[in-house]
């Protein structure tokens, strides 16, 4: 892969991550989806898709609530999908199949009776065109049960970034920068997830603060989930420059290391015809 000069970064460094370290530094991910997991009516047969599956850890324990079910795992990575296949095929053989896909173009149509999914929405830039394939993909009467980055979130974090996209040993490298991400607010959702055809619409936005135990903790997440759109711009020589003024301005907060997350609630039905 070359290095990025400038101009956008190469589509894979957009599109992949590093799997195996987001499988083992993502403890907050999983904490937050157990509850909104919880919330997912479910009997036990249903076809279910995990949209944003990243590495399975809660398609795990979504599987577990399924055991006359199937789980459909997507995302856009591949390696991802790897890594989840490693971790759930041996556990759950002929229950679980995954497939690389763009959420806001799912190639189903009214096959599944739930869609679940965490942490994923808010890298999908147009939610009127991710809600109607979401739509498209449930049955009727299919329920949908999500969370995602809400308005908000990151705030402080993103700020900081941006001040140091404008410095001169960095600015270069971001003169075509649009923000990768979408976070939207519950009013904003609701709307949206109504013009798309779902009724009994249920959405908040709720603070969901992290903190990072050390200062070398904090590096290897922001780097490998926050920031990774950031340092696919630079070339390898500058990132850790960049992270590192990120860092010693996270050490001052009070308290330190403290990442300022939003997570936005979202449930919705599709009506029964």
């Amino acid at each position: 892969m070359s290095e990025p000069a400038g101009g956008d970064p190469p589509p894979d460094a957009m599109r992949e991550w590093n799997a195996d370290v987001y499988h083992r530094v993502s403890d907050p991910q999983r904490a937050w989806g157990g509850p909104v997991l919880a919330r997912l009516p479910l009997a036990g047969t249903e076809l279910v898709l995990d949209v944003g599956c990243g590495t399975g850890r809660l398609t795990a324990e979504l599987l577990q609530r399924l055991p006359r079910g199937r789980a459909v795992g997507v995302d856009l990575s591949e390696n991802m999908l790897a890594t989840a296949g490693r971790h759930l095929l041996p556990a759950f053989p002929s229950r679980i199949t995954f497939l690389r896909a763009d959420a806001a173009a799912l190639p189903f149509v009214s096959v599944a009776d739930a869609v679940f999914s965490t942490a994923t929405f808010h890298w999908v830039r147009d939610h009127d065109r991710l809600f109607a394939s979401l739509f498209a993909a449930l049955k009727p009467g299919g329920r949908l049960v999500a969370q995602c980055g809400g308005a908000g979130n990151l705030h402080r974090l993103h700020g900081r970034c941006e001040s140091l996209m404008r410095d001169p040993r960095f600015a270069p490298h971001f003169a075509a920068w649009e923000d990768p991400w979408e976070f939207a607010d519950a009013t904003t959702t609701a709307a949206r997830l109504m013009r798309a055809g779902f009724t009994e619409v249920r959405t908040s936005v709720e603070p969901a603060p992290v903190m990072q135990p050390t200062c070398a903790a904090f590096v290897e997440f922001v780097s490998h989930v926050i920031c990774r759109p950031h340092l696919a711009r630079l070339p390898a020589a500058e990132r850790d420059a960049f992270m590192e003024a990120v860092a010693s301005m996270a050490a001052a907060d009070v308290p330190a290391f403290e990442l300022d997350y939003w997570r936005l609630n979202i449930e919705a039905r599709k009506l029964s015809t």
